[in-house]
């Protein structure tokens, strides 16, 4: 049988494609926000919707995070499917106590009987050149919250297949993109370019095999994995790469199987270091029976402990960058 066709996609086209193939299959999915609809979204993800929709299943709302995201909140809770979109995740936190306390929170304490299949999704993270306002990772914050899923998508495959199973997901899902890779084209298989392309929250992959050190990461950062990943190679050092794609239910069975394998874990995140993802998963590593093949610590890179600097130069100095994954993993190496 021939290859199967294989096209370059961007993030941006995958989750445009998603949205396109949700709002077409199921009527009670609409999307709200700011600048969605006529605009076609501040970051274009929703570009050529509001055309092909309309009014009713694509909203441009005031700017008032607590306003829409309630309404998009009563709106699930009534069993339509909302898409509510943040123009960054930074100003989710006008609207964390509807994520939280409306969202989160309803299905547990109606004993059941009240869904909220709602997704709050858009950019998160640090962008380029926005400073502290707009640069800040929320996947500790919302994956520290009962009743809500969270999922992080790195590649366009990522992003289509887990935005297709947020939707479709009776829970709350927060859905945490990144600005910076929304213009990056990735490989993108014909299955994963189907209608029916779901990929299953809660499910790592590894997107390298390798025997000598497990590196485990999310978002951007997963690329970063994959380049110190190459440069490390060169060396004789074989780094296993596991994409998280979902920060909360978290797949550590995948990571404890690879630390199995390789007796040694580095954690890698945009995020701040104290009580973050990479915090949670050296916690349960240590908690569990992977543990005892631990041959050094885990290590964790991780942003810095700082609000997130104006200028490029504090800017690139507090994210991760390629040389501290490839320093962490010779510390983890002790070579």
């Amino acid at each position: 049988s021939p290859p199967a066709a294989v096209s370059q996609v961007t993030v941006r086209d995958a989750l445009n494609q998603a949205l396109d193939e949700e709002l077409e299959r199921d009527e009670r999915v609409f999307l709200l926000g700011e600048e969605v609809a006529q605009y076609d979204g501040a970051y274009k993800i929703s570009r050529g919707l509001w055309k092909k929709y309309g009014d009713k299943r694509v909203i441009d709302t005031p700017i008032s995070e607590m306003g829409f995201a309630g309404i998009a909140v009563g709106a699930a809770m009534v069993c339509l499917r909302p898409v509510c979109e943040f123009m960054t995740f930074n100003f989710s936190m006008q609207a964390i106590d509807q994520v939280i306390n409306s969202a989160a929170k309803t299905c547990y304490m109606s004993a059941g009987s009240i869904a909220v299949p709602i997704v709050f999704r858009g950019p998160n993270g640090a962008s380029a050149g926005v400073a502290a306002q707009h640069s800040q990772c929320f996947a500790a914050w919302y994956g520290h919250c009962p009743g809500l899923k969270v999922v992080s998508p790195w590649s366009s495959e990522d992003a289509k297949g887990l935005l297709k199973a947020a939707i479709r997901d009776d829970n709350p899902v927060v859905m945490l993109e990144s600005e910076l890779l929304y213009g990056v084209p990735f490989e993108m298989s014909e299955q994963a370019q189907s209608k029916e392309f779901v990929i299953p929250i809660g499910k790592a992959k590894i997107e390298k095999q390798g025997t000598h050190v497990t590196l485990v990461a999310h978002s951007r950062p997963v690329g970063h994995c994959l380049e110190a990943a190459a440069v490390l190679s060169k060396e004789g050092v074989e780094c296993e790469v596991i994409n998280l794609r979902t920060i909360r239910p978290m797949d550590i069975e995948m990571v404890e199987a690879s630390v199995v394998k390789t007796n040694h874990l580095v954690t890698v995140e945009g995020g701040w270091p104290q009580f973050g993802v990479g915090a949670e998963i050296c916690a349960r590593i240590m908690e569990g029976p992977a543990f005892n093949y631990l041959d050094a610590p885990a290590v964790r890179v991780t942003g810095a402990d700082v609000p997130m600097p104006y200028a490029k130069i504090l800017e690139d100095n507090s994210i991760p960058q390629v040389k501290d994954i490839v320093f962490a993993v010779k510390k983890a190496l002790n070579i």
